[in-house]
């Protein structure tokens, strides 16, 4: 019953990500926003998240995980009544940093939690497969829970999904969610604090820019400080008695291969799922909420798949269980790379769901080999690493599978553009498929049509280059995780020690005995 508890919050978050983009139009109407501030109002909730969770999951260990996630759904309910009223851009942009805030408590509070609860490894196993799931159904069916309110209320009633979640989670929480706390843990150093929003908030910002954008110097430059202060931030971390974040795990070599196993699998998840989103509704015509239909196939076996690979994982191993999967990945990649113009969406969409299938029991085990390899009491600071190694990889894909997918865009697309076509006009047709589109009705005769024809097969060709870059990228990670993770624990780390000094563990094995599985 707590582990249904704590999958409320984790399917408001991922799901909270998703409804935005379909209400965007609406809020524009409303609110008129400029267009730097429509980038600020989807942006700024993302932002906030990635520059906190290391603060939060180390919080979390300190004060108590049960106590910050309460405060944090209650932070979350308030803000997201806020933003849903908001009467201005300026307003839904602060209200939007405050769900932020607030959402980067839920994630490594719920998995910290987890850590404890489960005690017995193959029991943790199973959560966190059943966690990452309901994670990943949050941004399936945000599209589709987006528009059936946008069909009959007004934009704000997006926001107030997550009131009656949290209402919940606030209720219930202190009956069936165990409090954990580190006695030993020292107080928390505000310099740390500064340095690692100073640390992943640039580099995060840049990520997003260099996606949209390009290299521009702005966005350069905010790489660059991003690093520079990342650099202070280790370097402060190793001088202090009682550190923000625990460096010592990166020593370990399978805890490091898990982190790039998971941003390498994230940056391709976050990459594909653009591509396809993009090819549903701008090559295919589809609304958002039918787009959302398509796209269930595969969220469906990439949760199949995840909880799958936890009993598997105890008679192969993990390692073997997480190369199995990515190689239909591979496959995936591949299949995605042959695409044409007569391939067709059922085509598209099993290469899609073939992707999504091998990454499930990446995302499911390497979790659990993250968190499970922290003891009790530093639990929240390795989910918080784990979060963070997730939302950068994330960002990663969209920025650099979305540049591949433009640039070959690009080259298909030189010379399809009419001469009479100059200007910004010109530039925005250039550059995507929804510039083509939006460009095409200024177009006499058949030349809009045949403008649009050109640059959706131009956008399938670079879908294709998608493809064959994912492919790639996910065999690198089978010869990893061959190397580093096949000699891996088979379904999460060493069972902890549940007597913890200091700490307010239950006895979360007591019914059950050690080594079986619910």
């Amino acid at each position: 019953m707590g582990l249904a508890v704590l999958a409320l919050p984790t399917l408001l978050t991922s799901l909270d990500t998703s409804v935005l983009f379909l209400a965007l139009p609406h809020i524009s109407a409303d609110l008129d926003p400029s267009g730097t501030q429509q980038l600020w109002i989807v942006d700024i909730y993302a932002l906030m998240i990635a520059g906190f969770l290391v603060t939060m999951g180390t919080l979390g260990d300190r004060i108590g995980r049960r106590l910050l996630l309460l405060i944090g759904a209650s932070l979350f309910a308030v803000a997201s009544v806020l933003a849903a009223y908001s009467s201005s851009a300026e307003m839904l942009i602060a209200t939007r940093a405050l769900l932020g805030i607030a959402g980067a408590t839920l994630m490594p509070s719920t998995l910290g939690l987890i850590r404890n609860m489960f005690q017995d490894p193959a029991q943790r196993a199973v959560a966190i497969a059943a966690w990452m799931s309901t994670f990943m159904l949050g941004i399936a069916v945000g599209p589709l829970a987006g528009g059936a309110l946008l069909d009959s209320f007004w934009w704000g009633s997006v926001f107030l999904l997550g009131v009656p979640v949290m209402v919940v989670l606030l209720l219930t929480g202190p009956f069936l969610l165990p409090e954990f706390r580190s006695d030993e843990a020292g107080r928390v150093d505000l310099g740390s604090v500064l340095l690692s929003l100073a640390t992943t908030m640039p580099i995060f910002y840049g990520i997003k820019e260099l996606a949209a954008d390009g290299p521009e110097f702005l966005t350069l430059g905010a790489l660059v400080v991003g690093v520079v202060f990342g650099v202070l931030f280790v370097m402060r971390q190793n001088r202090l008695p009682s550190p923000l974040l625990d460096l010592s795990p990166f020593k370990n070599s399978t805890f490091s291969s898990a982190l790039t196993v998971m941003l390498i699998g994230s940056a391709v998840m976050g990459g594909i799922t653009l591509s396809i989103s993009q090819f549903l509704q701008l090559v295919e015509g589809m609304s958002p909420m039918r787009a959302g239909l398509w796209l269930l196939p595969a969220a469906v076996s990439v949760i199949v798949s995840g909880m799958a690979s936890v009993g598997l994982a105890q008679k192969l191993g993990a390692g073997n269980v997480i190369i199995g999967g990515l190689l239909f990945t591979v496959i995936g990649g591949v299949m995605l790379s042959q695409v044409d113009d007569s391939s067709g969406v059922g085509y598209v969409i099993t290469c899609f769901s073939l992707v999504y299938f091998g990454i499930g029991p990446m995302s499911a085990l390497t979790t659990d080999i993250v968190v499970g390899s922290a003891p009790p009491e530093k639990a929240g600071s390795a989910a918080s690493t784990s979060e963070t190694s997730t939302q950068l990889g994330v960002a990663l894909g969209v920025a650099g599978l979305g540049s591949i997918g433009s640039v070959v865009y690009g080259n298909d697309i030189e010379g399809a553009v009419p001469s009479s076509v100059v200007g910004d006009a010109a530039t925005a047709a250039n550059d995507s498929l929804a510039g083509a589109i939006t460009v095409a009705p200024q177009l006499t005769g058949d030349a809009g049509v045949a403008l649009v024809e050109s640059a959706r097969s131009a956008f399938v060709s670079g879908m294709g280059a998608v493809g064959i870059t994912i492919g790639a990228l996910v065999a690198a990670m089978v010869i990893l995780s061959a190397v580093k993770l096949r000699k891996g624990p088979s379904g999460g780390g060493e069972p902890a020690d549940p007597a913890v000094e200091g700490s307010e563990v239950p006895d979360a094995t007591a019914t059950v005995p050690s080594g079986e599985s619910v």
